[in-house]
């Protein structure tokens, strides 16, 4: 037996290890291989299963697509008052406990269950000893304590004569946290055994026993069954209004069931009488729970006095346990009362001790900001087509799971392919675009971003302008935003993405104008070929799929250009603030022990200097009195201002600090209002999600009250060009030499590649796995967009438009959706964004409008806007493993956040690969800055080179965890790998076939000494000496 044990051992290492030797075998001993190698891969994973386990196993091996419903537990402590009893809501769960804090009348905050060890292992004999009801066919509470009172009966668990006195106690009414305490009414006094009517029945039932000894029984009988049907069954059928209007429902998900816990001390048991039920349809049973959710699951545990909190805990342990995934799970899906105890067995296996003397059982651990996922526990369970058990991801993983960019970018080698499949993609998804922006959250987003466009589309124009001598400026910057802006919006593949002119876009318009300039060349027109060659390469671009080269672009290339485009936009905010110092200077000569000395007189034309205006002899200025006019008025009458005063002005300087930093500094701290313990929380939802709007009104406002002329927002009132002698249209023909137009596809390839590696390096940002977009991507179909829409804008003398990063981010944040029932203590899940087209376009829109919105934007400072801007620059950086890299360079080893890589990568690691990062950005920086940021897209390419470079520095393990392994590096890995698991293979089939000694004993724990034997008995004695538990 033990040869044919290493042979069949054998067989099975050679055919999983596909090694050379056993690739030349034919097809049917292959298939004998097969077959034994599943026979003994199933053998070995049995040697190495737990019986607890290898029981889940098979209840969770099977996936079905149904999933098991969310549990709310509650658990109802039976009270005593006097002769009274009632049960009083004590505890809930939905993720966390809540406890009824004592004499405070209310909820306490939700912390994590802490449970004893020792009420565990009693909740295990518990369900061992006690009454299991499975697929219960209940309808009613009453029936279904019938059916647990006869239960308990017929295993000889109760004395009959106690069926009629736990069906009472389990009867009484339920009292919640959100009613009354129990009062004695009238009514009440009547049910009492102590009240006048039953002390009446009693002597009249005395006294007819005397008599006629028959009429006593029938008379007796009769009042006390009167008595019961008015008081056996004393909770409602139906839930409440109470219930109804319970605002906790909220909390709990639509599909959830309830699970009741009732834990009592009674006077007429002597041993516990435990019960679980699973009933087969989930039954709203009236007022038994604190909500009108149906209940699926009852645990009752009934004792004697004196063990009320050893009663509590186990009530507490099962309840933990079914809000728990895994035992949730085999609690639906359990067979037998054995299939409960293994579920509680593997709890057990998951479950960590704390020392008792180093830490305080009464402190109330928060729940944590993430809860880990259940799937861990669950593969441990599920296995392969190969009957090979998976293995535990997580931090024993040697490697993080791979960036995958997803099929958008895969290489079809059909003419157009690619574009094809990103129509297919997103058409189904076009009528939802529109449906799914109607949200008061799209208002947030629209206003947002619709002044982040404006402000840089002044900004830009004015530049331009200066670039251009006004060819292009601040009318044409308006119009070129709104036209590119909606129809990328309402055609492109990733309507998220905002159109936006950059950087090196102005720098090459100012170059080709100096150029053009000193060389008689004709500016419009040549730009207008250049944007037709950038156009059809472009178009010749997408019709290859060349978009699928941005696969190697790794997080290394992502975050080095997001950074650089955020870190300018916080440089520019922080720029234009430096210069309003030198436009509005401190008044630092001021002097105020002086201030007597100060002083402004206006003088007449006739007693100093003239200063006469074309508009002063038009006025009647005989009888004026010049010592009472203001200073536009005494300008305005040609008079002049005399005093060291007259040059005074405010600081504006300091108060367009105060708008900037005031409008950055309250938007961030509405951002986090939404997880502050202030308001409600749907208020506190939406302060965040208009936390921009708010800042800008207030500030605005602010600056209203204050009266200054701090510096506004100015926008244009009329159509037209900016240069007066040129036109809407740009013709191609009759001001160049013909070579000229060949010529420029030479600068068009320049702007092609700036073009291509903005725009995609842009949409792969915005299409992170992390934003959970699910409508899919559109890399050809965007690129396709751009190059038309780069050629109708060279047609109408308009800038050129890409993807703007930094404002494509702050768009996508402030679409974030997140989980509106949450369970108490339970942060929000985000559940991705919502993906329209609507908010894009209504921005372009009201970008183009804003002409005729002049009146009223003239009211905003541009310190406020300015905020805006570092806001969004700031705001970008949030979630780059590159910035949280930095900030580790100026912390203690010991104050350093848990990061995955600091788990699997050395901290010196970790250092170089953020200097070689901070070296690379600060090359861009440099080269933005100067003539030579013309070639940043070649830069950006660069930074793909320095990525593949660093594969000699850094080892593929380090790669995976601080960045992307390259796709080319990842097959090389693999195969490797392989290459080395054959080859250990064969040399363990080797050692194996010389060796005789069998594999050593797993290690379990001996949970198999606290089993109940096979006893048909319903008490179980376990066969080892333990503690005396209090089910038994």
């Amino acid at each position: 037996q033990t040869v044919v044990k290493k042979k069949l051992r054998t067989m099975w290492i050679l055919y999983y290890s596909r090694s050379d030797r056993c690739e030349k075998i034919d097809t049917h001993t292959r298939d004998v291989f097969a077959a034994t190698a599943v026979f003994t891969a199933d053998k070995l994973n049995n040697e190495l299963m737990s019986p607890a386990a290898e029981r889940l196993r098979y209840i969770l091996g099977d996936d079905d697509d149904v999933p098991t419903p969310t549990l709310f537990t509650e658990m109802d402590t039976l009270q005593h008052d006097g002769d009274e009893m009632e049960w009083k809501e004590s505890a809930r769960w939905v993720k966390f406990e809540e406890k009824v804090e004592e004499g405070g009348e209310r909820w306490s905050k939700p912390h994590v269950s802490t449970l004893t060890l020792h009420s565990l292992f009693e909740l295990r004999t518990c369900i061992q000893t006690g009454s299991v009801l499975l697929d219960l066919e209940g309808y009613s509470l009453p029936q279904i304590v019938d059916e647990i009172v006869d239960r308990q009966v017929a295993d000889g668990l109760i004395a009959p004569d106690l069926r009629e006195k736990v069906s009472f106690v389990l009867l009484r009414k339920h009292r919640h946290q959100h009613k009354k305490p129990m009062h004695r009414s009238l009514a009440d006094m009547g049910k009492s055994n102590n009240s006048p009517t039953s002390e009446c029945c009693l002597v009249m039932g005395l006294y007819l026993w005397t008599n006629n000894s028959w009429l006593l029984i029938g008379v007796f009988d009769h009042v006390l069954d009167h008595a019961q049907s008015r008081s056996m069954n004393d909770i409602s059928d139906t839930p409440s209004t109470d219930q109804l209007k319970n605002k906790f429902m909220k909390k709990i998900p639509r599909d959830a069931e309830a699970s009741n816990v009732l834990i009592g001390e009674v006077d007429f048991l002597e041993k516990p009488f435990v019960a679980f039920v699973r009933l087969a349809q989930a039954t709203t049973l009236g007022g038994l729970t604190e909500v009108p959710v149906p209940t699926r699951f009852l645990f009752v545990l009934l004792g004697p006095h004196g063990k009320g909190k050893s009663y509590n805990e186990i009530g507490r342990a099962i309840a933990t346990l079914m809000v728990d995934d895994l035992f949730s799970d085999v609690a639906y899906k359990a067979r037998d009362r054995d299939d409960l105890v293994a579920g509680i067995d593997e709890f057990l296996d998951e479950v960590i001790v704390l020392p008792p003397g180093e830490w305080d059982p009464k402190i109330r651990i928060e729940p944590p900001k993430k809860v880990p996922s259940a799937d861990m526990r669950y593969r441990s369970f599920k296995i392969h087509s190969n009957n090979q058990l998976r293995k535990s991801g997580g931090e024993d993983e040697e490697m993080p799971a791979p960036h995958e960019l997803g099929e958008e970018l895969q290489f079809t080698g059909r003419f157009c392919g690619g574009l094809w499949l990103d129509i297919k993609r997103k058409a189904p998804w076009l009528l939802s675009d529109f449906t799914q922006g109607i949200h008061i959250q799209s208002i947030s987003a629209v206003l947002f971003i619709y002044l982040g466009c404006i402000t840089n589309a002044i900004t830009f124009g004015g530049l331009l302008g200066d670039a251009t001598d006004n060819y292009q400026g601040v009318m044409e910057s308006f119009l070129g935003t709104a036209l590119a802006g909606s129809v990328f919006c309402l055609l492109g593949g990733q309507p998220l993405i905002i159109l936006s002119s950059t950087g090196p876009i102005l720098i090459f318009e100012k170059l080709l104008f100096e150029f053009c300039s000193s060389n008689t060349i004709d500016y419009m027109e040549l730009r207008l070929w250049i944007g037709l060659h950038a156009c059809l390469q472009c178009l010749i671009l997408v019709a290859t799929d060349a978009s699928y080269i941005i696969k190697y672009m790794t997080r290394f290339t992502e975050e080095g250009f997001s950074s650089l485009i955020s870190f300018i936009f916080i440089s520019d905010a922080i720029k234009k603030m430096v210069g309003s110092f030198k436009y509005y200077p401190i008044n630092r000569g001021f002097k105020p022990d002086y201030i007597t000395t100060y002083k402004c007189e206006c003088i007449a034309p006739d007693q100093g200097e003239p200063c006469s205006t074309p508009s002063s002899s038009s006025y009647n200025i005989t009888g004026l009195d010049w010592s009472q006019l203001s200073k536009k008025e005494c300008v305005k009458y040609g008079g002049t201002l005399l005093g060291n005063a007259c040059k005074y002005v405010p600081d504006l300087a300091l108060v367009s600090f105060i708008l900037f930093f005031g409008t950055y500094s309250m938007t961030v701290s509405l951002k986090k209002f939404k997880t502050s313990r202030y308001f409600p929380t749907k208020c506190r939802s939406l302060i965040a999600d208009f936390s921009i709007i708010i800042s800008i009104l207030v500030f605005c406002a602010v600056d209203f009250l204050l009266g200054l002329e701090t510096p506004k927002l100015h926008v244009p009132r009329e159509i037209k060009p900016t240069r007066p002698e040129r036109g809407w249209l740009v013709m191609p023909f009759g001001k160049n030499p013909w070579w000229v137009y060949l010529a420029s596809s030479i600068p068009a390839l320049l702007v092609t590649i700036l073009i291509f590696m903005d725009q995609q390096i842009s949409a792969v940002i915005v299409n992170r796995k992390e934003n959970k977009l699910k409508k899919g991507c559109g890399y050809h179909l965007d690129l396709f967009w751009v190059g038309i829409l780069m050629a109708v804008c060279s047609f109408l003398g308009l800038p050129w438009y890409v993807a703007a990063t930094v404002i494509s981010i702050a768009h996508i944040d402030s679409l974030k959706m997140e989980s509106e029932s949450s369970a108490p203590g339970e942060q929000p899940q985000f559940l991705g964004v919502r993906e329209q087209r609507l908010t894009g376009i209504m921005v372009f829109v009201l970008t183009g409008v804003s002409i005729f919105l002049a009146p009223i934007l003239q009211y905003i400072p541009m310190p406020v806007l300015y905020g805006v801007f570092l806001y969004m620059g700031v705001a970008s950086l949030a979630g780059i493993q590159f910035w949280e890299r930095v900030k580790l360079y100026l912390m203690p080893a010991k104050h350093q956040p848990d990061f995955s890589f600091l788990r699997h990568v050395p901290l010196r690691r970790v250092h170089l690969f953020t200097l070689v990062q901070i070296i690379c950005l600060a090359v861009l920086w440099i080269l933005k800055s100067t003539v030579a940021a013309i070639i940043f897209p070649v830069m950006i390419l660069g930074l793909m080179v320095v990525r593949k470079m660093m594969d000699m520095m850094f080892s593929q393990h380090d790669l995976a965890w601080l960045d992307d392994i390259l796709p080319e590096k990842d097959k090389k890995e693999k195969g490797g790998k392989k290459k080395k698991e054959n080859k250990k293979s064969r040399a363990t089939a080797e050692t194996e076939s010389d060796e005789e000694s069998p594999l050593p004993p797993p290690v379990k724990i001996p949970m198999d000494t606290i089993d109940p034997t096979t006893d048909p008995a319903p008490s179980v004695t376990p066969p080892t000496q333990l503690p005396s538990s209090d089910c038994e």
